[in-house]
């Protein structure tokens, strides 16, 4: 069995993360269009580092929950290749976790990048959390950039994402509201090529007609079950 899973929002919230939609519209206090658009980068950059700076340390305050090491287990049960984990999320809870096939298609909280030359750099040791911009190592560029997909633009490895959603025979969908494109069109894909789509979210998603099965509450309560209970049919 082939099995990809999605992961939102709703996830890393029950870790302790805030989110957009928690915070009325607002992310520290700023609007989106303040911190999350490449325009806010070009015109005011301080503020926009200040901002992913605070998010970077408010990760390091935070730990994976159940849900994050169940589908660590997940990937552990399957057969080689048969797991791909795409995530919307930018922190790296599903890694600390153990997660190892692991698509970013709204990119990395704790990486850098080089508009000049394209070098990626990791950064969440305690001499990157200053408030200072980060110049690039490789050309000598002043000031990388948050590695993260701005509202705008294209989410990263989307090539990937596809072939994987193509080829699923389960396509599992974790805290997600099934607002945000092209996330949450991806479920179109996999049920049209026939996998069997399982959603769980504290709330039903605006696409929630889609899913074969819907299991509302908490993930980290209802998806180490549900791995247990994979893990029990493989051995039948």
């Amino acid at each position: 069995m082939n099995i990809v899973v999605l992961t939102g929002a709703g996830i890393s919230a029950e870790s302790g993360l805030r989110t957009f939609r928690d915070s009325g519209g607002l992310w520290e206090d700023h609007r989106i269009e303040e911190v999350a658009t490449y325009s806010a980068w070009a015109s005011h950059p301080e503020m926009v580092w200040r901002f992913y700076q605070s998010r970077r340390r408010q990760l390091l305050e935070v730990q994976p929950n159940r849900a994050h090491h169940a589908l660590r287990q997940l990937e552990t049960n399957v057969s080689p290749g048969c797991f791909t984990l795409i995530t919307q999320n930018v922190d790296n809870l599903h890694e600390r976790a153990g997660s190892k096939n692991l698509i970013h298609m709204h990119g990395e909280l704790c990486r850098l990048r080089c508009e000049q030359c394209g070098y990626l750099a990791e950064m969440m040791d305690d001499d990157h959390l200053q408030e200072a911009f980060v110049s690039c190592p490789e050309c000598g560029h002043e000031r990388l950039r948050p590695h993260i997909v701005w509202f705008g633009e294209m989410p990263l490895q989307m090539q990937q994402i596809d072939a994987a959603v193509r080829s699923a025979d389960l396509f599992l969908v974790i805290g997600s509201s099934g607002h945000v494109y092209p996330a949450a069109g991806l479920i179109d894909i996999a049920s049209s090529r026939g996998a069997h789509c399982v959603g769980i979210n504290l709330e039903p998603p605006q696409n929630v007609r889609l899913f074969d099965e819907f299991l509302q509450g908490k993930a980290g309560e209802i998806l180490p079950e549900f791995v247990s209970k994979m893990a029990e049919m493989k051995e039948e």
